[in-house]
């Protein structure tokens, strides 16, 4: 696959509904999103507002919600991969609010194919655009209007593993490691949070799945898609 006409935009820059978009948010929604598919949950609703996620959990108490931030009166969980990893999920629906991916995924809830990404589902989601042949794609960094290094150095990534198998993570992953998002995550200043929770966020390819997110009727549901490796089930 030659060439790939790749942009990259915050999510106010989202003027019209691209094609194929992916919508990148390390630390820490898609990275939660994973783990949370990795525990056992079937599918991810991701809401609007704090108060629909509410709502959905009052219509469905068998739901987990999850939001960003510390504890609240409602809420399950928070947005975090160390908290989330030792939660069984099996076969529960996930309801996630957080404050810059799933506004992102809904801001583009209209494209024909939506990816929700992190580094620990990176090379899954650059073997689908693969597969797919797209030959345009938005990505949508979410963080800090667009300027979170650690979205926009995944993005790039996987937009390179898409064009170019060989591309190194190595100088990527750094870039995330010494983002604001990282530190604040280190030092504290956010809440909710787990110590190992930048360290999980940086796991290059841990789970062997891409996420899409779709439509189904009124809510916008991201679901695992099992990316076949390019030998058929051999190594990758």
């Amino acid at each position: 696959m030659i060439g790939m006409d790749t942009r990259f935009v915050g999510i106010a820059e989202v003027v019209e509904t691209p094609s194929v978009a992916v919508v990148v948010d390390v630390m820490r929604a898609f990275t939660v999103a994973a783990w949370a598919f990795a525990q056992g949950a079937e599918k991810i609703v991701l809401a609007e507002s704090l108060d629909d996620a509410l709502a959905l959990k009052a219509r469905h108490p068998e739901w987990v919600a999850l939001k960003d931030g510390p504890p609240a009166p409602g809420f399950d969980t928070v947005n975090s991969p160390g908290l989330l990893r030792s939660i069984d999920l099996g076969g529960r629906t996930v309801v996630q609010k957080t404050t810059a991916g799933t506004v992102g995924a809904l801001a583009v809830k209209e494209a024909s194919l939506v990816l929700c990404a992190g580094f620990v589902v990176a090379e899954a989601t650059a073997r689908l655009l693969r597969a797919r042949k797209s030959d345009s794609v938005t990505f949508v960094v979410t963080g800090e209007d667009g300027q979170a290094d650690e979205d926009l150095a995944c993005a790039q990534y996987i937009a390179r593993r898409t064009t170019e198998a060989g591309t190194d993570a190595a100088g990527f992953l750094r870039r995330a490691a010494e983002s604001r998002a990282a530190t604040e995550l280190a030092e504290g200043v956010r809440q909710g949070v787990h110590p190992d929770d930048v360290a999980l966020c940086l796991e290059l390819d841990r789970f062997p799945f891409a996420m899409v997110a779709a439509l189904e009727g009124s809510l916008m549901v991201l679901r695992p898609y099992a990316v076949p490796s390019p030998t058929d089930g051999g190594p990758i």
